[in-house]
């Protein structure tokens, strides 16, 4: 409770300063890898044997309502610090179909939110997908593609399948916003071996923030994922131009506020007793640019509360998660959720 509070101070300062100047609206853009959000019937064309009730994990209705109460949980509680709407546009990864999603926003904690679903089935070996939950009262969708990850391993040719990235262009509250969901590649294989998947990835946004900003310089492009990457590794500063401040941006940069909490120890995931950044925002200069108007960010967080972790045993201070190998604890996700504030003049 006591490092609640002091997150809440954390973030009211600064909105304090601001309404002392000028009267201010504030608004919360998250991203949460959910951590195999499946159903417990079995589908076509997805890997889904371990998340059946005959399966490895013995996955059944009350482990999988469970789990959907725990992500709603955190999923509520996202930026209630500064307002009570919470989060008006929520990513997320590790989904299997949109009935998990349908299941998910219908929950006690989050139904009041009218969350609405954009998703599009991917080509990932592992079935899992992802996808973006918005409330109508703060975003509008005009439209949305899956823009494909194509990987052909160098040395066999053999494609790998892996997750699209989810580009949804709307108006959020008077201002065109390009939103894009990524699941880069994971680090299997080692991160060395698998670095040129994560650059793959990273391509495709680049290439699709490149073509929005050749329309308009000022784009308000937010890219947002578990890129499996930190912030400082070559895929964030090379291959996206994500500038780790607004004063070293070049143009058609991107800038990313994860970098700073990267360097202040924060992370999102543990590995090996060592914290990782994976789940990052990363914004255009419309975005940081003051002059521009509009919706602005503020600040980034890393959400974290202590019953989200485990307590004990060989992986105390971990994320608490729903399963260690196979034996069920009932958690929630093994990456922390993080979300931007953003804030406009009234």
């Amino acid at each position: 409770m006591k490092k609640a509070l002091l997150l809440s101070l954390a973030l009211a300062l600064p909105w304090c300063f601001f309404a002392q100047k000028a009267e201010y609206e504030v608004a919360a853009i998250g991203f949460y890898n959910l951590e195999n959000l499946f159903d417990t019937l079995p589908s076509p064309n997805t890997n889904d044997r371990d998340f059946l009730p005959d399966g490895r994990l013995a996955w059944n209705s009350e482990k999988y309502w469970s789990k959907q109460a725990n992500m709603a949980k955190v999923i509520s509680l996202l930026a209630t610090e500064v307002t009570p709407d919470g989060v008006a546009l929520l990513g997320v990864a590790e989904v299997e179909n949109r009935v998990v999603l349908e299941d998910l926003v219908a929950q006690p904690a989050l139904k009041n939110r009218n969350y609405q679903i954009v998703h599009h089935e991917s080509p990932d070996e592992r079935g899992i997908d992802v996808a973006l939950i918005y409330q109508p009262k703060y975003f509008r969708v005009l439209g949305s593609r899956p823009l494909p990850v194509e990987l052909k391993d160098p040395k066999t040719g053999e494609r790998d399948l892996t997750r699209d990235v989810l580009l949804v262009t709307g108006i959020f509250q008077g201002d065109t916003l390009h939103v894009m969901v990524c699941h880069w590649p994971s680090r299997r294989g080692g991160e060395t071996g698998s670095m040129w998947m994560r650059a793959a990835a990273a391509q495709v946004c680049r290439n699709a923030a490149d073509s929005l900003l050749a329309r308009n310089e000022m784009a308000k492009i937010i890219v947002m994922g578990d890129l499996n990457d930190d912030p400082t590794n070559p895929s964030l500063t090379k291959v996206l131009r994500a500038a780790k401040s607004t004063d070293t941006m070049k143009p058609g940069d991107l800038y990313n506020p994860m970098y700073a909490l990267y360097q202040e120890g924060n992370g999102t995931l543990a590995y090996r007793d060592a914290w990782n950044l994976f789940d990052q925002i990363i914004v255009s200069k419309g975005l940081v640019w003051k002059q521009l108007g509009g919706w602005q960010l503020m600040r980034a967080v890393v959400f974290r509360e202590p019953w989200m972790f485990q307590t004990e045993g060989a992986f105390r201070g971990y994320p608490l998660r729903t399963f260690v190998g196979d034996m069920f604890l009932n958690g929630y996700s093994d990456h922390l959720p993080v979300y931007i504030l953003i804030v406009r003049k009234k």
